[in-house]
């Protein structure tokens, strides 16, 4: 990847790349494993003590995040059963359609169990809203690891869980190399910045544009290491969390990112006279996070893409566009087995909508 950076490094720099040496360390909670006479013993996302015979051929994934890191992880093909709205993802029409014609057996709202069963997984991957089910599994005898990748420190424990439950231990660890060394980079890229050269951020939901990431949530990770401030940061409670359009108003941020599963559009957000004079509109910085492959604000393994391109939006002189489809390129070759172009990375899109 070109470089357009100096060697200066700062505060907040150093705080990312300690972050990154410990994450192993503070993780080990939720991967341990001991390989014993009775199987591989891992721990998942919300400590539950979970033993499997062998690496897990015959898997449900029930999660979109957990179905994309398997795909990363070159076990696509151990998948007999996936989450509702496959055929919604581009990712999967691209790197794995096999998987467009699997069972869909659940959604972020339940999993049918019944079902799930007749496909006789050794393995049930579950989020951590659907942990109620778990206990229908157990009495089935079905091995389910519950995971929960809603931060920076979970997705990574998420990915390396994955991995040791599926026998694709080296895969993962050059996965999560790769993203740490891609998010020290853009660390080491804005980490001369100034709070002044920080602009205010807002990021809002799928569901509605008065919606937005709490501190607690991996999106407020993204925005800080792309050298911006998360307006919405002061909010703790849960994670996506509902505002006013006078809470808006009042944090004012110089630019507006609305994720590209809205459902809504970028003209709703510029048209509301509730939001008339904000800075993000009157200077029409008001954008859709891409991709149309996948969304890049999730916490999936293509998630460092979002983080390069918010440099690049947030920090042009800083990082190149040039930079980061060079990225991407390599990226999605490397880890999914596809070539990509820009349409598929939707920008020509954004920059449309932006104007």
């Amino acid at each position: 990847m070109k470089k357009v950076f100096g060697k200066r490094r700062t505060g907040l720099l150093l705080v990312f790349v300690m972050m990154f040496s410990l994450l192993a360390g503070c993780s080990q909670p939720a991967q341990e494993e001991d390989t014993v006479e009775s199987g591989i013993v891992l721990t998942d996302q919300i400590g539950r003590e979970v033993t499997l015979e062998k690496p897990a051929e015959r898997i449900v994934s029930s999660y979109y995040i957990s179905t994309a890191i398997l795909i990363a992880l070159g076990k696509e093909d151990q998948l007999v059963g996936i989450e509702m709205k496959a055929d919604t993802r581009n990712l999967y029409k691209a790197a794995a359609p096999q998987l467009l014609d699997l069972p869909a057996v659940g959604s972020g709202k339940g999993i049918n169990v019944e079902e799930t069963a007749a496909l006789e997984p050794d393995l049930v991957i579950l989020p951590q809203k659907l942990q109620d089910s778990v206990a229908s599994f157990e009495e089935l005898g079905i091995p389910v690891l519950v995971v929960d990748p809603e931060t920076l420190e979970n997705y990574t424990a998420c990915v390396e869980l994955l991995g040791k439950a599926t026998g694709a231990e080296e895969t993962s660890q050059a996965l999560l190399t790769y993203y740490e060394d891609k998010m020290a980079e853009a660390a080491e890229l804005t980490g001369g910045l100034s709070d002044e050269e920080r602009p205010a951020v807002y990021l809002s939901a799928g569901s509605d544009y008065l919606s937005t990431c709490t501190s607690k949530m991996y999106q407020n990770d993204l925005i800080a290491m792309a050298g911006g401030r998360n307006v919405s940061a002061e909010l703790t409670d849960g994670y996506w969390q509902s505002i006013s359009a006078e809470q808006l108003l009042s944090w004012n941020p110089a630019y507006i990112f609305a994720v590209n599963y809205a459902e809504y559009s970028l003209d709703d957000i510029k048209n509301d006279s509730a939001l008339a004079g904000m800075d993000a509109i009157e200077n029409g910085r008001v954008y859709s996070f891409p991709s149309d492959l996948e969304p890049w604000d999730y916490p999936t393994p293509s998630s460092v893409l979002g983080i390069l391109w918010l440099t690049h939006v947030l920090h042009p002189d800083l990082y190149t566009e040039e930079a980061y489809v060079a990225e991407a390129e390599a990226f999605y070759q490397q880890f999914f087995g596809i070539e990509i172009s820009r349409s598929d990375l939707g920008l020509e899109e954004s920059a449309a909508e932006a104007a």
